[in-house]
């Protein structure tokens, strides 16, 4: 017997749903006759494809999804860095690192101070506009009466 409202979540595995939604793709555009076996036929020459060429749609179906959701997938696959001149070679020095993560955390919090401020400020204009709507709102009734 089944419950039907469940508290089990079942996980999907990474990268099943965008092979599922390849499958689908494919049946949509081609319409079979028989979707099993053109499903057989579909996954056989994904496997090819993918033996032949070592590009895996699931693996990457999976860092696009990462990429969505946390950002961090791609960065294996950025590009390298600027090539340095062989004339300038030189290493950055822990305090340099020190002074740069300093200059960076004064950025971030410049940049906190100007979205408090801005929100402060919309906060005040609100309470400026409701204040004014409740004044006409006075007036009206006022001369109503």
């Amino acid at each position: 017997m089944s419950v039907p409202f469940s508290n089990t979540h079942y996980r999907i595995p990474q990268g099943f749903g965008n092979l599922l939604e390849g499958l689908t793709r494919e049946i949509l555009r081609e319409q079979p006759d028989n979707i099993p076996s053109f499903a057989a036929a579909y996954f056989e020459n994904l496997l090819e494809n993918r033996e032949k060429t070592n590009f895996d749609p699931t693996e990457w179906g999976t860092k696009v999804d990462d990429r969505f959701y946390n950002n961090h997938a791609f960065k294996e696959q950025e590009p390298p860095e600027k090539e340095k001149s062989q004339t300038s070679v030189e290493e950055e020095t822990p305090v340099q690192a020190l002074e740069s993560s300093e200059e960076d955390k004064e950025k971030e919090e410049n940049a906190a101070v100007k979205i408090q401020a801005v929100f402060r400020g919309h906060l005040a204009r609100e309470e400026m506009k409701k204040m004014k709507t409740d004044d006409l709102q006075k007036e009206e009734t006022q001369e109503n009466n």
